[in-house]
């Protein structure tokens, strides 16, 4: 079993940053990926940027890229979400996951990708 908390999460100004944090814990491997998802209300969740322990590859959903930034850190197992120039369409609950073992390239954007899921961190930004 994994076990992942998230914090990091609140309100902020339409422009302003937050930096989100996901900490695995748990039978974790050394190869592994991890994402961030969001999901409005009223909307289906939605892949936000995912990262691999080992290779460099990040991708990112086309409504983030620029402003968000994934990076990682592997000593602590512990993913950073770090969001800025804000905007009130980001408001979601933001969801981290976990899949042990290898990169799967572009399905890293699936849900079904994942096994492990956080609880989720509420992002609020106002106009």
């Amino acid at each position: 079993q994994v076990q992942l908390v998230e914090s990091g999460g609140g309100l902020v100004q339409a422009g302003g940053s937050l930096r989100l944090s996901c900490a695995a814990s748990g039978r974790t491997s050394s190869s592994y990926a991890m994402g961030w998802f969001r999901q409005a209300p009223g909307k289906e969740r939605e892949f936000v940027a995912a990262i691999s322990s080992i290779i460099s590859s990040t991708p990112y959903a086309d409504s983030v890229k620029g402003r968000f930034t994934i990076s990682r850190d592997n000593a602590q197992k512990t993913v950073y979400l770090q969001m800025n120039s804000l905007k009130p369409e980001d408001t979601a609950v933001y969801y981290c996951a976990f899949r042990p073992g290898f990169w799967m390239g572009n399905r890293q954007k699936e849900e079904g990708m994942y096994a492990y899921w956080g609880q989720g961190t509420q992002v609020t930004v106002s106009s």
